[in-house]
């Protein structure tokens, strides 16, 4: 829903403004209007769309260096004697993979091994752990947590006290050692520092959503809106851009990344979602292994896959996919991709056609287009490691 533009009628506006008001702002959000971003409701946040163009920030971004405000991500902070142990148990992989001041994606299952959330887990200390979770889920994940931590182990939700700015592309780090003084060619993709700015600490981790080599800040709320001017004012000679959620979602769709709630949710598994690399039956028990390990054995009848248009229209979610004139699946996203140069989509087949070459057939508005499952990513990765 754009929020820009408001309908004649007097009471739809003030049904709009009302709605407006209820739903939830970053730090950032006078920041993102006096920017001319196009706000709309992302997860019940306010967040912007767009700013000059979605295609134009996307391909800046590939080419140079987008700003992203995702301060409406969540953070648990997870802590206390036994930390490690809890989240062995109640997450997919195996920390014991990683040491302090590395992050590992996760995914948070129920009992039966259907995915609750997508999380990544930054490891402070064995017993000091952050986990950034969604946005939608952050009050279902803490529950989720809670039912199992032991008394030894607190769950803080720190999501009002955090703030994150994601600087993604090819320049970002010699941008961000120029204004801030940071010195990151050591920091390893997926690994963590703490830093100061203007005597307020911060974090900043080589990651991110976009496929592109980049990094992300965390920082208290009252620190974020100087650390966005800075990158917005005086990066701008050095080659930032501010993107709003548009081109994030068409970023992650080119590097093959699944976005939860869309790509998977609470009727999906880790492996039907290609994410079985991301479970580690061989830590021990953990909170979804029973039936994960049951469809492993089994296989899943399902796949998410991704295709790429032969034909001209953008598949959007939930569009039919059929193989020789029968269903065989559901699109789950769909896009134009920037640099890929073609329209693309992620969806659900059958187990047996998920294979990269196969012909498939989408229903768009009624009519049959032709696609063919294609090798993920669709632009290749640009992590530095």
């Amino acid at each position: 829903m754009v929020l820009t533009r408001f309908p004649d009628d007097f009471e739809a506006r003030m049904a709009l403004l009302q709605e407006a008001h209820s739903l939830q702002k970053t730090p950032l959000y006078d920041r993102h209007v006096a920017l001319g971003g196009k706000m709309v409701d992302f997860a019940g946040w306010l967040m912007p769309v767009y700013y000059t163009g979605i295609i134009a920030e996307h391909l800046w971004t590939r080419k140079s260096c987008g700003v992203f405000d995702v301060s409406h991500l969540g953070e648990i902070q997870v802590k206390g004697p036994g930390a490690l142990d809890f989240l062995q148990y109640r997450l997919t992989n195996d920390l014991n993979k990683i040491n302090d001041g590395q992050i590992l994606y996760n995914l948070l299952c129920d009992e039966g091994g259907f995915a609750l959330d997508d999380v990544l887990a930054y490891r402070s200390g064995a017993e000091d752990f952050y986990l950034i979770v969604n946005a939608a889920n952050i009050g279902r994940d803490y529950e989720a947590l809670s039912r199992y931590a032991p008394a030894s182990v607190s769950l803080v939700d720190r999501s009002d006290s955090t703030a994150c700015v994601a600087i993604q592309g090819p320049r970002s780090e010699g941008i961000l050692e120029r204004l801030f003084g940071f010195r990151l060619e050591g920091l390893r993709y997926y690994h963590f520092g703490k830093e100061t700015l203007a005597g307020r600490p911060v974090w900043i981790s080589r990651s991110g959503y976009t496929g592109e080599d980049g990094f992300e800040i965390f920082s208290e709320p009252a620190a974020v809106g100087q650390i966005w001017d800075k990158l917005i004012g005086e990066g701008r000679s050095l080659g930032t851009l501010p993107a709003g959620l548009g081109a994030r979602n068409t970023l992650r769709l080119e590097a093959g990344n699944a976005l939860y709630g869309s790509d998977m949710d609470r009727a999906t598994t880790p492996l039907e979602a290609g994410l079985g690399w991301a479970v580690s039956f061989d830590k021990g028990r953990f909170v979804g292994r029973d039936g994960l390990l049951k469809q492993k054995e089994h296989g899943p009848r399902r796949r998410l896959v991704g295709f790429k248009m032969l034909d001209k229209p953008i598949a959007r979610e939930g569009y039919p996919i059929f193989k020789a004139g029968r269903k065989i699946g559901v699109v789950t996203s769909g896009s134009y991709g920037p640099s890929a140069g073609y329209n693309i989509g992620l969806g659900f087949v059958e187990a047996q056609s998920a294979v990269r070459g196969t012909g498939i057939e989408i229903e768009v508005h009624g009519r049959s287009v032709r696609a063919e499952i294609a090798k993920l990513p669709f632009v290749p990765s640009q992590h530095k490691k």
